[in-house]
């Protein structure tokens, strides 16, 4: 009997980044989940072998006529937008729908892999720990953030009232600042080197914000920044040896500035780096994170032996083998 595995969001970024890293580890039967309606996003998903495909809204009544055998779900998909401030948004689509998906999971003994995300750590005044008390004091700055924070805080609940409330399995993976390929579709809410990118080819420079804090100069606001093919490794990991259950951050465990990260993306085209600074816009400024890193133990201390591409790497292969050849993953 067929066994599949599910991804929710698998048109999407990441999402389709997954399908296509299942893909080369001969995984074929998989059950796509998504809204696919969007022509931006069709090309994400060329060439790649799945099973079916399923529209989000009717994805439960799908599993319930269907009743296929699904050997383990990962659940990538999300509202992402973090200039979108209508809570309801993304309390329907990333607290309930998650929640629905957590349940089926539990019914029907079934291991699961859901994306979080480092939107949760706010201003990072509480650090970047994985802890599982930390989620209760967190206070994040936008809305994703919020319903990203209150999934995990539910999940936590269910798994703390015992085995029948919660997956066999299951990790909520706090995703960092995930940059790379298959992108194309994410308009504003591109990576910056997807941006830089674009800029350099119009116009020979980058604009980067300025920086509005005292503490930090221009161009070192700094992020972990963790390369797609990375993300996607840890979630097959996650997948084939199911260590305990619990969040973990998933990012290098290295903050790098943007000024690096832009000087890196001329790199790659083997241009100077040319950069202006410009006003950052004031809806986003009281909610800028100023600084994010990872804190990684414990993912490697679950097993986890696979480095982590530098900044460098990552970038440098992403603007030379897929923008500046228009490639997909």
């Amino acid at each position: 009997m067929k066994k599949y595995i599910v991804v929710t969001g698998a048109a999407g970024f990441i999402g389709s980044c997954l399908v296509g890293f299942l893909n080369q580890h001969g995984f074929t039967d998989l059950i796509l989940v998504d809204e696919f309606g969007d022509a931006a996003k069709e090309p994400n998903l060329a060439g790649k072998l799945f099973g079916e495909k399923v529209e989000r809204e009717a994805f439960f009544d799908w599993l319930n006529g269907e009743r296929p055998n699904v050997d383990f779900v990962c659940h990538i998909g999300a509202r992402t937008d973090t200039t979108e401030f209508d809570y309801s948004i993304h309390q329907r689509l990333n607290v309930e729908y998650s929640q629905k998906i957590w349940a089926w999971c539990t019914e029907h003994r079934v291991p699961l892999v859901y994306a979080s995300s480092a939107a949760t750590y706010g201003g990072g005044e509480l650090g970047y720990e994985d802890r599982h008390d930390l989620p209760y004091e967190l206070k994040p700055l936008n809305p994703y953030g919020v319903s990203k924070n209150e999934f995990d805080k539910w999940a936590l609940e269910q798994a703390a009232a015992g085995g029948i409330t919660a997956p066999p399995f299951w990790a909520g993976l706090k995703f960092f600042n995930v940059y790379g390929p298959n992108e194309y579709h994410k308009g504003r809410m591109a990576s910056v080197i997807f941006h830089s990118f674009n800029q350099i080819k119009k116009d020979g420079f980058v604009k980067l914000f300025k920086s509005h804090r005292p503490d930090f100069a221009d161009g070192q606001q700094l992020r972990d920044f963790v390369y797609v093919k990375d993300v996607v490794k840890v979630c097959f990991w996650l997948m084939e040896n199911r260590p305990e259950s619990g969040l973990y951050n998933l990012g290098t465990g290295k903050a790098r500035s943007f000024e690096d990260l832009v000087k890196a993306t001329f790199a790659g085209l083997d241009l100077p780096a040319r950069i202006e600074y410009i006003d950052m816009p004031e809806d986003i400024r009281d909610k800028y994170q100023y600084f994010t890193e990872a804190k990684m133990g414990k993912l490697r201390a679950a097993g986890y032996k696979n480095a982590f591409k530098s900044l460098e790497e990552g970038v440098i292969d992403y603007v030379r083998n897929y923008l500046a050849k228009k490639n997909y993953l």
